[in-house]
């Protein structure tokens, strides 16, 4: 049995759970590698964006959709640190800082999952 046949017989929450853990992990070392901040939120954004855009793309299981989509994807990625820089710029009177931030974000992660799936796509 391969290791998603018994990954498949776990129960989703667990999946999630997997999935979501490796996502934290990787999401914490990005941080350390750009000293937080909002690279670190772009990076994983725009990175987290590719992946999930290859995940879609890719013909895969439901179970490793579960794992790596939901899972690694959701926990990787971070639209509240996101949020809150883009709010914060807002209320401290920053609010061009605010839409530049916003839309360039926006921007990216759209071009990420484009990205992400044209490399499965032409695979």
């Amino acid at each position: 049995m391969t290791a998603f046949g018994i990954l498949a017989a776990l129960p989703t929450p667990i999946l999630v759970g997997i999935g979501g853990t490796l996502g934290a992990l990787s999401r914490y070392g990005v941080d350390l590698a750009l000293s937080g901040g909002r690279r670190s939120t772009l990076a994983v954004n725009v990175l987290g964006s590719i992946a999930l855009g290859a995940l879609v793309a890719a013909p895969i299981s439901s179970t490793a959709a579960t794992v790596f989509g939901t899972g690694f994807c959701g926990a990787f990625t971070t639209f509240s640190s996101f949020a809150v820089s883009v709010a914060e710029d807002a209320s401290d009177g920053q609010r061009w800082r605010a839409v530049q931030y916003a839309v360039g974000t926006l921007l990216a992660a759209l071009v990420g999952v484009a990205l992400g799936g044209g490399v499965v796509g032409m695979l």
